[in-house]
C-alpha cells in the first residue's frame, strides 16, 4: 500500500467514528488522496456538490485528522474528478479553501483542551437554559467570586459542554491572561492513575493547581473512584481557597451520583447548582432557526414549527434531523414540503437502544465463536481478551455506561481495567482497518 493511500485509510477510520453513519456514507465513500505536494493534501471528490459540502461542513475536521496522522500536512485542497468522464479527459478543479486558517480555528488547544467552536455567540438561550446562561454570565464577570463552584447538570445533548466551554473560551480570550483548563473526569482519572504508576504525583498536583479556571465535565464517572475522589477533594480546596473558579457538569444532581463522597457533595453545594432540562417547544424553534441560519439555509416557519413539534428530544437530535432536511433539500434543489419531511423523519429516525448489556455480551461472544461464560471468567486467554475489550468499548461508547458499571457487569472487574481496555481499542481502531470493519459489523447487530 502506498503512503498516501495508507494516510487516507487511517484518516477514514477516525472520520467514520467522528461523524454519523449517514454523513460518512454520503460524503466520504468516494474520496481519495490524489497526492501530497509540499505539505498540501489534494483530495479527490466525485462532484462539485460534495466538494462544497466537505469544504463548508467538514474541512476543519478533515484537516485536523490528517495533521494528527502526519506532522507534514499543512493545508488541504479539493479536486473534482467526475466519474462519468474518461480518465484521459478527467476534469480537475482544484480549489484551495481555508488552507491558511490559523491553527487555533482548527485545533482543540492541547494546553487548555477548549474547543473554539463553543462560544456564547453560537449558544441559543431559551426558557429551559436561561438560568444556566445567566449564571455563566455572572461567572465570567467575576470568576472565582460569583457562583464558585458552578455546577450544571442535565441529560446528554442539553448543551452543558457548550456552555461550560463557552465560559472558558470567554475568560481565556478576555485578555486577563488567566490560565483556563477543560478536562473530562475520565481524563482527570487517567492522569492521576498514570501519575501514581510513574511516581509523578507531585507533578500531577502542580499541573492542576496552577489553573485560574478549572472546568471538569461528566463528573458522574467519579462514582466508586475513592482515591481519585480524594485527590479531587484536595484539589478543590486548593483552588477554592485561592479564589480560582471551578466549574463542573454532570448528567445528574450531585445528591444522586452513587457512591460519591459526602464531603465532595458538600463542596459542590457551596456554589450554584443548576439543572438544564430538555428544551421546550419555544426553545426548539429558536434552536432550529439559529442552526438553519448558521448553515445559510433558512427554512419556512411552517417547517421549523413542524420539526420542533415532532422532535422533542435533545439538541443533538434536533441538529441531526435539521442536517438531514438541509441535505435532502440541497440534493433536490428545492425546499421539502411537509409530507417529504414526514417521510424523512420516519426513515431517518434513530431507533431507541432497547438491547440489554447482557445481550450485547452474547452477540459479541457469538460473533467471535467463544463461550459467553468465558467473558466473565478471570482468564487471560488471547481469544477471550479481545472480545471482552470490545464489549467494554461498545458498552462505553454506544450505550454510555459508566466504567464501574461495565466492570461490575463483566465479572466484577476494576473500573481502571475497563478504562484502559476502552483506550486500547480506541487507539487500535485508528490504525487497524480490519478491527474497524469488525466493530462496524458488531454495531450493525447491536444498534
Amino acid at each position: 500500500m502506498n503512503e498516501t493511500k495508507k494516510i487516507w485509510e487511517t484518516a477514514l477510520v477516525e472520520l467514520e467514528l467522528a461523524v454519523s453513519k449517514a454523513n460518512f456514507s454520503m460524503w466520504f465513500k468516494e474520496t481519495t488522496i490524489l497526492k501530497v505536494d509540499e505539505g498540501t493534501v489534494h483530495l479527490s471528490v466525485p462532484n462539485i456538490f460534495t466538494k462544497e459540502w466537505l469544504m463548508t461542513k467538514f474541512h476543519g475536521l478533515i484537516l485536523k485528522t490528517l495533521r494528527g496522522i502526519s506532522d507534514h500536512v499543512r493545508s488541504l485542497e479539493y479536486t473534482v474528478i467526475r466519474p462519468d468522464i474518461k480518465k484521459k479527459e478527467v476534469e480537475r478543479e482544484s480549489v484551495k479553501n481555508f488552507s491558511e486558517l490559523p491553527l487555533q480555528d482548527l485545533y482543540i488547544n492541547k494546553e487548555d483542551n477548549l474547543n473554539p467552536r463553543y462560544a456564547f455567540d453560537s449558544f441559543v438561550v431559551g426558557p429551559f437554559n436561561e438560568l444556566a446562561f445567566a449564571a455563566s454570565q455572572a461567572v465570567i464577570k467575576r470568576p472565582g467570586i460569583t457562583y464558585n463552584p458552578l455546577f450544571l447538570y442535565g441529560n446528554t445533548g442539553h448543551g452543558k459542554t457548550h456552555l461550560i466551554q463557552a465560559i472558558g473560551n470567554h475568560i481565556k480570550n478576555s485578555g486577563g491572561e488567566k490560565r483556563v483548563h477543560y478536562v473530562t473526569s475520565e481524563k482527570f482519572t487517567l492522569d492521576y492513575l498514570n501519575s501514581l504508576k510513574e511516581n509523578k504525583t507531585n507533578y500531577f498536583k502542580e499541573k492542576y493547581r496552577k489553573y485560574d479556571v478549572l472546568i471538569m465535565d461528566d463528573i458522574q464517572f467519579f462514582s466508586n473512584t475513592e482515591k481519585t475522589q480524594e485527590e479531587l477533594f484536595h484539589l478543590f480546596n486548593a483552588l477554592y481557597d485561592n479564589n480560582k473558579q471551578i466549574i463542573f457538569s454532570s448528567d445528574k444532581h450531585p445528591s444522586f451520583i452513587p457512591n460519591l463522597e459526602d464531603r465532595l457533595r458538600s463542596r459542590f453545594s457551596a456554589g450554584m447548582i443548576i439543572d438544564i432540562p430538555s428544551p421546550d417547544h419555544e426553545s426548539r424553534v429558536a434552536i432550529l432557526k439559529t442552526k438553519a441560519e448558521q448553515q445559510q439555509f433558512p427554512l419556512s416557519d411552517e417547517i421549523i414549527n413542524f420539526l420542533a413539534a415532532s422532535i422533542t428530544g435533545n439538541i443533538r437530535e434536533l441538529e441531526g434531523v435539521l442536517n438531514s432536511v438541509v441535505c435532502q433539500s440541497q440534493l433536490k434543489g428545492k425546499e421539502l414540503n411537509i409530507n417529504e419531511i414526514k417521510n424523512l423523519i420516519k426513515n431517518s429516525a434513530k431507533p431507541k437502544k432497547t438491547i440489554s448489556p447482557k445481550e450485547v455480551i452474547k452477540i459479541i461472544a457469538d460473533f467471535y465463536n467463544i463461550a459467553e461464560d468465558s467473558i466473565y471468567e478471570k482468564t487471560r486467554r488471547k481469544e477471550v481478551i479481545k472480545p471482552r475489550q470490545l464489549i467494554m468499548y461498545i458498552l462505553r461508547e454506544d450505550f454510555s455506561i459508566s466504567y464501574p458499571s461495565i466492570g461490575q457487569k463483566l465479572g466484577g472487574r476494576d473500573h481502571t481495567t475497563v478504562m484502559h481496555s476502552c483506550e486500547k481499542i480506541k487507539n487500535e481502531l485508528k490504525i487497524n482497518s480490519a478491527l474497524a470493519q469488525e466493530v462496524n459489523q458488531i454495531r450493525s447487530m447491536v444498534l
